[in-house]
């Protein structure tokens, strides 16, 4: 029961994230820290000390990588809150599998709005110069274009692939029952 409680929580929550980031670029602490905390004690409740600890678990999962992201540049920290607190309301194997799944569609999505804008090539163009710039000899090193840098609100995707992962756990929820 608690599972498919926290798993529809999940789905709410990053769906109302996903409209605060598409509509102002934010997502805001009054709706991620309150997962970083109501997870574990949710989870400590109903299965004790081992369900809080799994808790906690994914919270480090899954805001490990985005929090490594956001040191580096590539991630805004709502985002890096958002996967935690996701993580600590799923768990550790559900959050990273909805993780996962948020990757890969704005993968997808990135690669299809660069490509619709005529970007893409000059876009991985940039990235290739910016990843390998100390490997190439001096006579291929180029600057990267700033103005090839991409940002990407990433709240939709957290939404779009937290819904895949938890539909994915829970077939019955679009009349798919196993």
């Amino acid at each position: 029961m608690l599972p498919t409680l926290t798993h529809a929580a999940a789905l709410i929550v990053t769906a109302i994230a996903a409209v605060l980031d598409h509509r102002s670029g934010k997502i805001p602490n009054w709706l991620t820290l309150p997962l970083i905390g109501v997870g574990p004690a949710l989870w400590g409740v109903a299965n004790g000390f081992n369900g809080m600890l799994m808790s906690v678990v994914g919270i480090g999962f899954c805001g490990l990588a985005p929090l490594i992201a956001y040191r580096m540049g590539g991630m805004a920290g709502g985002d890096v809150k958002l996967f935690a607190g996701i993580g600590g309301l799923v768990g550790p194997i559900a959050g990273i599998e909805a993780e996962f799944y948020a990757m890969v569609v704005a993968s997808i999505a990135s690669i299809v709005v660069l490509a619709w804008h005529g970007k893409l090539l000059g876009t991985f163009s940039n990235m290739f110069f910016v990843v390998f710039r100390k490997a190439l000899p001096e006579r291929w090193r180029r600057d990267a274009k700033p103005e090839l840098r991409h940002k990407l609100r990433i709240g939709p995707f957290i939404f779009a692939g937290t819904a895949v992962a938890m539909v994915l756990r829970h077939p019955e929820w679009i009349g798919m029952a196993p």
